[in-house]
């Protein structure tokens, strides 16, 4: 699974996401799965990401079609990782007592 810039056809905008080639059953059908999603906005020299269809659902994996997709790019270093602190799960923190 391989983290990528992707510039949707549709709506013009970009979005960095995990994303998996998929085998389409029947032509037309969804071909490429995003995994954690996250639109990017760019306000005024910074960078914000904001989860994909947020508001509307919890879910965070999406099936997309490839022809919505205009072209798919790697992240810079600043990007990818402010994306990989959002998508990533907070240590586990073991506190043992003195004795």
């Amino acid at each position: 699974m391989e983290i990528k810039v992707i510039a949707l056809t549709t709506t013009q905008q970009v979005l960095i996401s995990q994303i998996d080639e998929i085998a389409a059953i029947d032509i037309g059908q969804p071909d490429c799965k995003l995994t954690n999603p996250f639109w990017v906005n760019p306000l005024e020299g910074t960078i914000t990401l904001e989860p994909f269809l947020n508001g509307v659902t919890r879910e965070d994996t999406f099936m997309m079609s490839s022809d919505k997709i205009l072209t798919l790019a790697e992240p810079t270093a600043t990007l990818l990782e402010k994306y990989q602190d959002i998508i990533s799960p907070p240590p586990i923190v073991t506190v043992t007592p003195d004795e």
